[in-house]
């Protein structure tokens, strides 16, 4: 398995402002201290101890995931959906995911951030995936790509590989596809699909695919792709043998109009920000905007009077 940087150089130390180094409100927050990395994650799954995941797109939501003990960040092409308002993650730009994954990294240097890689940055040609992939690495301060992939994909995955980049191959459902699928279909469905299934999880390890990110199918084969394998599972809607969790973070935050089964909002957050949008609205109404900070020298401001009563 390949080991990922400790930490970029050009990443920056996070110091925390008052409201981030408060003291936390329960003891179950321990915040990543070490910088996470491939075989962090490795670790962790010969330790049997399951890891959670969240999707994250900007630095300061990353700052708190990493306060709140989150080891691995992903920057999904959801982006394209919870940030921008478009229609599907194929309308991802990949200049854009690069920038925000570069923000991440930033407020969260301790978390393994993934990047993923956006609709046809890699599928036109091995040399435009392994160019764009060096991009999120480089620009992005990426700690490993992730890949919509099946067994098609294994040539570019080993290139990947022994370029150096960490590479996540996402399995079963693919939301890059659905237009050619016809729709949102979990995989796995038949016995003859959970084969080609495992015989593509087992590709993709050969290659060398530093983990797996299973996405929608039944609980029986992702357990039998964790059996068949010896890199971590992550999966989505992918049953509990997985070794970590993901899901997208507006999801868990209650702030999508609907939410998948595997996913239940954790806490109101829509209300939340009705509230608090509300209560400041009202105070602006009422003018009740606090002690104003910035003040002028008596002198200055007998000198102002005169300049308005002229």
């Amino acid at each position: 398995m390949t080991a990922t940087p400790s930490r970029p150089s050009s990443v920056p130390e996070i110091v925390l402002g008052d409201a981030a180094s408060r003291p936390l409100a329960s003891p179950r927050f321990e915040p990543i201290r070490q910088p996470m990395t491939a075989r962090s994650i490795a670790r962790l799954v010969e330790k049997g101890e399951p890891f959670a995941c969240l999707t994250c797109y900007d630095a300061t939501t990353a700052r708190w995931l990493q306060q709140a003990g989150i080891p691995v960040l992903l920057v999904g092409d959801t982006a394209a959906e919870m940030i921008l308002g478009l229609p599907s993650t194929i309308h991802a730009p990949l200049d854009f995911l690069i920038l925000i994954t570069a923000a991440v990294k930033r407020g969260a240097p301790n978390c393994l951030v993934m990047a993923d890689m956006p609709f046809m940055s890699y599928q036109t040609s091995d040399a435009d995936g392994l160019r764009n992939a060096g991009r999120f690495m480089t620009e992005g301060l990426a700690d490993a790509v992730k890949l919509e992939v099946d067994r098609s994909f294994t040539g570019l995955v080993s290139k990947m590989a022994h370029a150096g980049v960490p590479v996540v191959a996402h399995l079963g459902l693919r939301p890059q596809h659905v237009r050619r699928e016809g729709g949102y279909r979990f995989a796995g469905r038949t016995a003859s699909e959970a084969r080609e299934l495992i015989d593509a999880a087992r590709a993709m390890e050969d290659a060398g695919s530093s983990m797996l990110l299973l996405e929608a199918m039944p609980a029986e084969v992702s357990e039998a792709i964790v059996s068949a394998v010896k890199i971590p599972v992550i999966g989505c809607g992918a049953g509990p043998a997985c070794h970590g969790q993901i899901v997208v973070l507006q999801d868990l935050l209650g702030l999508t109009p609907r939410q998948p089964p595997f996913a239940p909002p954790l806490t109101d957050g829509g209300g939340h920000l009705m509230d608090a949008a509300a209560k400041w609205a009202d105070r602006v109404k009422r003018r009740d905007l606090g002690e104003h900070p910035y003040r002028m020298d008596a002198g200055e401001m007998n000198g102002l009077k005169g300049v308005s009563e002229g």
